[in-house]
């Protein structure tokens, strides 16, 4: 994996990489490969695993041919007002 350096930033490089491994699932592997798992508990999560995928893959195509609604957007963060805040006014 590899992250570029612009402008000697290396705080925002971080942020990248971390954002690429979490993608990847590399932080979840870490955490699981921490202890042994026997073999028929790894199968049971797989399968599992494959069952929850499949289910959402499901559910985003119901979405998409109209059987079930789209889930509701959250608004984007450090856009809203706090409550009993007037809005500033345009310098």
């Amino acid at each position: 994996m590899q992250v570029l350096v612009r402008d000697n930033n290396v705080d925002q490089a971080l942020r990248v990489l971390k954002k690429k491994m979490q993608r990847e699932g590399v932080f979840r592997e870490m955490k699981q490969r921490r202890a042994y798992e026997k073999p028929s508990e790894r199968r049971v999560r797989e399968r599992a695993d494959a069952i929850r995928r499949a289910r959402k893959a499901a559910r985003k195509q119901a979405q998409r041919d109209g059987l079930l609604p789209a889930p509701k957007r959250k608004p984007p963060l450090g856009r809203t007002p706090r409550p009993g805040m007037a809005p500033r006014p345009a310098s």
